[in-house]
Order: C-alpha cells, then structure tokens, then sequence
C-alpha cells in the first residue's frame, strides 16, 4: 500500500505542474491576443550592409513564428554616434508596448556607463533580449603595406591610415592602442558603415579597420580570400580558434613594461582591456526599452532563445556566412550590470584613452550614380538590375529607407518596370539604394 505522504506528494506535484502549464498557456494567451496582427520594427543601429544589420534582418525573418499571434517584421536603419541615436529614438520616442525593438553596436553601454554626453537612457534600465554572437575583433591591414598576418608590431613603427565609422570598434580600438601601447594608427573618420570603408582600404584610400572578425570576414569577401588584406590582431577576452590558427597574435600580447604608455602599469593595462572586451560578450545585443511591460520582454526573450536554436534559422544564418553563438538576454543584463558597478575614476581615465588624440580626417563619402535601363526584377521588387557601361549592376531596394521615383513623382518600388531609364544611388553596385530615380 502506498503511504499517504507518498500519494499527496504526487498529487501536489501534479497541481503544480498543471498550474504551471495554465501559468504558460495564460501567457500565450495574452501574447497572442497582444501581438495578432502586430507588426514589430526592429531599428538597427547601424547602417544597410553591416554586421549588425544583416543579423537584424535574419532575425526579422524568423523570430515570428516563435511567438504567440505571429506577429510580422519590418527592420529600419537609424544609423549615428555608435547606435546612440536609434537608442534614443526607441527609449524615447517609440512606444514601450513591446512593438520596437533595438539592435544596436556591442558597445553603447559601455559608452552610456562612461558618461559619454548623448545617450537619453540607462544601459543598466534596458530590457536585453540576447545576442547571436559572442564575437572576437580583429584589425586588418591591407598587405599592399607589406604588413603580414599577424604583423600588429609593425604599427609600432610606422603609421597604418585606418577608417572609422562611429564610437566603436572602428575608432575607438586603434586610439586605444595609441594611447596604451604606443601605436602610431592614423585615423580617416565619417564612414555611414563598414562595407564602404572596406571599399576605401580595397581602393587604396584606407589602409585597414578595426571590427568584429565576423563582419571582416564577410565583407573584405575576396580581398581577404585572395590574399590583399591580413588580420594582425586578435581583440577578445578569450583566442579565436580560426585567427589562432592563422597565427594571429592576442593584443594582450603586446602589453609590457616596454611598450606601456601614460605611466600606467602592465596590469593597469590589461584591466583597462579586459573590461572594454566584456562587452564584446554581447555581441550583436537586441533589446527593448526601459518600461516596456514585463511579460512582452519574457515573450520577446523566449522566442529569441527558441529561434537561435531552430535548424531552420541556423541555415540561414549559415547561407549568410553569419555564426551563431546565443547569449541570452539575463546574460547580457549580468554583463551590462558588472560594467555599470565600475568604479568611477577608472571609467573617468579610459573615456580618455579611447578618444582619438591628434588630427583626425572627416570625410564624406560620395555616393556612386550608375545609370541605365533596367533588365530584371527579383523579390517583388527588392532586387533591382539594371545595365552600366556594358556591364550588369543590381541594386538592393528598400520599401522604407530607398526613395523611388519615376519622372520626379515618389512611387513604390513595384511601380519600377523592365525597359525603364533609372539611375541607382548607392554606396556601391550590389549594396542598398539610396534612391532609384527612373523616367518613362
């Protein structure tokens, strides 16, 4: 005979259980009743073309079907000051109801929490949902320099002209090393992204960048395949197995008692790095606003973790050439959080040593117009080709960020027809319009 002890304590379990379940079935319930019909922006922080973007637009592709009431997608760009302004613009002028969310540069809380003027928000208040990777950065030289793989010591030498995009990798990483180490990287600032400043360094004007290894990979595409650009560093807490192999030193490498600059010590400087690569943790973070309700957040975060785990969106992210490693939203918060608990006066030193000293060049990168009779549409429109001097050039088209006219008056995309006379505007043949200007 079984005691009684053992019956209730099964038939209380079996409650809980059941609780448990009408607990989560209420939840889906309320999210689909939410989120039915809804569609979701997701604003990069970043411009077309990047790193950031493309993991916004593999999301926006897939997470849907993770939640309750399938709610539909739309990614917008709101580039500027390292994700600061698309930050802003959702803690402050969006709504809070769990209909926007952000996608911004690993390192905008490291930025807020160092008292950087700009960011209306508190990096600690933010609702992180996650990150898809936990990247490993990389300064890459162009070999015309005669710099090999693995060559960072020659920067201490000689001056290599880097391009910068924002209060990022790309700018802050090459000051800090100047400031730290004694490098003598030269900065060329104003880049809109990183796939035109690689278009820069492919045509002569730009010797290298600083940036995730994953987004250098994928956007020095051929030049790096074919032998015309080196990664020289690695900028990680941990070794990247691919750099390592390829015989890519740690930046941690270089600090010694020779090289420290600004009378800091050996361990002064490794913590000054330690604490600016946590946030390459985060990777590629989405989140929410501050004050947007929690059960929306623990929706949000649930499908993120479901999704980075389907075979489905694994294999596009494959086809995109873009790696998954999931960090989830409470990890992120941890990360943000430790960050924020930094004493004050060494935040106060390191806003310093990651400001470029010197002169800095601003430039303003002038778009290509390439002009031509359209031969071909794809995706409804999203595609565009059309030939340029004998040759074939596509055009990506965007229904919100590219301006589409024919004979002066704004149309929508679909309105561009075979046959048509149309100018694209665009950074480069392949990249996302700026405007498509067509004549009857």
């Amino acid at each position: 005979m079984r005691s009684f002890k053992s019956i209730t304590s099964k038939a209380l379990c079996a409650a809980l259980v059941g609780t448990f379940g009408l607990g989560l079935a209420a939840q889906d319930t309320q999210a689909a009743d939410f989120y039915k019909g809804k569609r979701v922006k997701i604003i990069v922080g970043s411009g077309p073309g990047g790193g950031y973007d493309t993991y916004a637009r593999l999301i926006s592709r897939h997470i849907g079907k993770f939640i309750a009431g399938k709610p539909s997608f739309l990614v917008q760009n709101k580039d500027g000051a390292g994700s600061i302004v698309a930050m802003n613009f959702v803690s402050n002028v969006l709504p809070k109801d769990g209909t926007v969310i952000a996608g911004l540069q690993r390192n905008i809380a490291l930025v807020q929490i160092m008292g950087t003027k700009g960011p209306r928000f508190k990096a600690e208040e933010i609702n992180w949902l996650g990150s898809l990777a936990n990247e490993a950065g990389a300064c890459g030289i162009a070999t015309r320099t005669g710099v090999k793989v693995g060559g960072f010591a020659e920067a201490f030498d000689r001056e290599f002209v880097m391009g910068g995009t924002g209060p990022n990798d790309t700018e802050m990483q090459p000051a800090l090393f100047n400031n730290l180490l004694g490098t003598k990287f030269k900065l060329i600032k104003g880049y809109p992204s990183t796939p035109p400043a690689h278009l820069a360094i492919q045509r002569g004007e730009l010797d290298g960048i600083c940036q995730s290894w994953s987004s250098f990979q994928a956007q020095a595409g051929r030049f790096l395949t074919d032998g015309n650009i080196r990664p020289v560093v690695q900028m990680s807490l941990k070794p990247n197995a691919q750099l390592s192999k390829m015989g890519v030193p740690m930046i941690f490498d270089f600090v010694t008692k020779d090289r420290v600059q600004g009378g800091f010590s050996v361990d002064q400087v490794n913590s000054f790095l330690r604490l600016i690569f946590a946030s390459k943790a985060m990777g590629r973070p989405f989140a929410m606003a501050a004050g947007v309700p929690a059960d929306r957040v623990k929706t949000m975060r649930v499908a993120f973790e479901a999704m980075a785990k389907d075979s489905k969106f694994l294999a596009d992210a494959k086809k995109q050439k873009r790696d998954v490693d999931l960090i989830t939203g409470t990890e992120i918060q941890a990360i943000v959080a430790k960050m924020a608990a930094t004493p004050k006066n060494l935040l106060d030193q390191l806003d310093g040593l990651m400001k470029f000293k010197g002169k800095v060049k601003v430039i303003k990168v002038e778009l290509a117009r390439h002009t031509g009779k359209v031969t071909k549409t794809k995706k409804g429109n999203r595609r565009i080709y059309l030939m340029y001097k004998g040759k074939e050039v596509k055009a990506k088209v965007s229904g919100s960020r590219t301006k589409v006219t024919i004979n002066g008056k704004k149309v929508k995309r679909k309105a561009v027809k075979v046959g048509m006379t149309c100018t694209f505007v665009y950074p480069s043949a392949g990249s996302e319009a700026k405007q498509v200007i067509c004549k009857k």
